[in-house]
């Protein structure tokens, strides 16, 4: 089971956002490590990973369970838009050595109860024997999900993953049983002290040591873009390259951003 605070990671691109950049998975797991975190959920909003194929999220599960080498947790973010493909992403993570397993519900169309109900428990089939976490993210899926079928899944689900702002959007999923991390960094302090385990913290992939007044100055930009333009600037051999449709810095922001850095 998870526990304490995981980067939500960003994933390694080159070649103008078109490939993996797979000698940089090594290096930027050691900086989380060294960064004193608890662990890392790879693939998600941050790591670009509904934009990736399935081969390369694959790949990228492969390396960063590699690369950490059993020092601190691995979750993986398999959530697809079909369920065949959420399915073979949590096999694959499971076969490959992570520590669990999340998912958003797939984007896109409008899913009844009974739909996320058969979508999440393939999931969770599909990850045994790995602990499996729901993903909720409203401003992403389009939707939240339902907490009658969190009650459906039982036990099959050992928590979540809630990055839903402001805290009433949160507050209904803090459920009894469940182990819940708060997403939004604001709202971690307040999370943990209504019980939950601990965060997921997309801000923690370039700053582990935290300062969440820092998500609103790389919120003013392509959020992925700056926080790899950081690492770089941290010594980190990591690009600014990302998938697209999202885009890098301009040389304008580029600017700013160091600036920032420089000051801060």
């Amino acid at each position: 089971m998870l526990r304490g605070t995981l980067a939500a990671t960003i994933t390694p691109l080159r070649d103008g956002g078109a490939a993996l950049d797979e000698r940089a998975f090594p290096p930027y797991v050691d900086f989380l490590v060294a960064g004193g975190l608890d662990g890392m959920l790879g693939l998600g909003t941050t790591g670009e990973g509904i934009l990736l194929s399935i081969d390369e999220r694959k790949r990228a599960a492969e390396l960063f369970v590699e690369a950490a080498s059993g020092r601190f947790q691995v979750a993986v973010h398999c959530g697809a838009q079909t369920t065949a493909d959420t399915a073979e992403l949590a096999r694959h993570a499971a076969a490959t050595g992570a520590d669990a397993v999340a998912a958003i519900g797939p984007p896109y169309y409008t899913l009844d109860e009974e739909a996320l109900y058969r979508h999440f428990a393939a999931a969770a089939e599909a990850s045994t024997p790995l602990p499996f976490y729901l993903y909720e993210f409203k401003g992403r899926a389009g939707y939240s999900i339902p907490r009658s079928v969190i009650e459906r899944l039982g036990d099959r689900v050992a928590g979540l993953k809630v990055s839903n702002q402001p805290w009433e959007a949160v507050e209904p999923y803090l459920i009894e049983g469940l182990d819940v991390f708060v997403g939004a960094e604001t709202l971690v302090e307040r999370g943990l002290a209504a019980g939950a385990a601990g965060a997921v913290s997309g801000l923690a992939a370039a700053f582990p040591e935290g300062g969440a007044e820092k998500r609103a100055v790389l919120e003013r930009y392509p959020f992925q873009a700056a926080l790899k333009f950081v690492l770089g600037r941290r010594g980190l051999p990591v690009r600014e390259d990302v998938r697209a449709p999202l885009r890098t810095l301009t040389p304008e922001e580029r600017e700013e951003l160091a600036r920032w850095l420089e000051s801060s």
